[in-house]
């Protein structure tokens, strides 16, 4: 596996082998949010299928210790669950992180990228200010469930 990044830590690109330690990363984070269908094993699996040079994680010795999932259609970026645990926070994981994610959308031809961020979120949202991340106060946020799930906030 190659290793990317300056820090202590580790960053490859993430695999499907990686998803137990990740969604306990995902689960031990706060104000995030989740469903059981897109998070599952199978929901992940579909999105590194999709998006196979996008999403990385930060390893440090066997435990993963960030991941952000990033993705495109084609058109635009999205960045989907930048997680780091919590005792490694304020070591620039999360910057890298980002920076890689970045990088390889924009190797791919993207030039704009979005997310979303619980407005709960305080620390999230200083991060993604701080990283040149705007607020878009023009636009209404809209979403519509074609299958039921459960809804799972950290």
């Amino acid at each position: 596996m190659e290793l990317l990044g300056q820090t202590k830590f580790g960053i490859r690109v993430m695999t499907i082998d990686d998803y137990e330690k990740v969604y306990s990363l995902w689960m031990s984070c706060k104000n995030m949010g989740f469903n059981n269908l897109d998070d599952s094993r199978e929901g992940i699996a579909k999105y590194l299928k999709r998006n196979p040079s996008t999403c990385f994680v930060a390893e440090q010795g066997e435990n993963i210790v960030g991941v952000i999932l990033s993705g495109h259609d084609g058109r635009r970026g999205f960045i989907h669950h930048l997680a780091v645990a919590e005792n490694c926070r304020r070591q620039g994981i999360a910057t890298e992180l980002l920076e890689c994610a970045v990088s390889s959308l924009a190797a791919e031809g993207i030039n704009k990228v979005a997310l979303l961020v619980f407005n709960r979120n305080e620390a999230g949202n200083a991060f993604w200010e701080k990283n040149g991340f705007t607020s878009r106060e023009d636009l209404v946020y809209r979403n519509k469930a074609l299958v039921e799930m459960v809804r799972i906030d950290t």
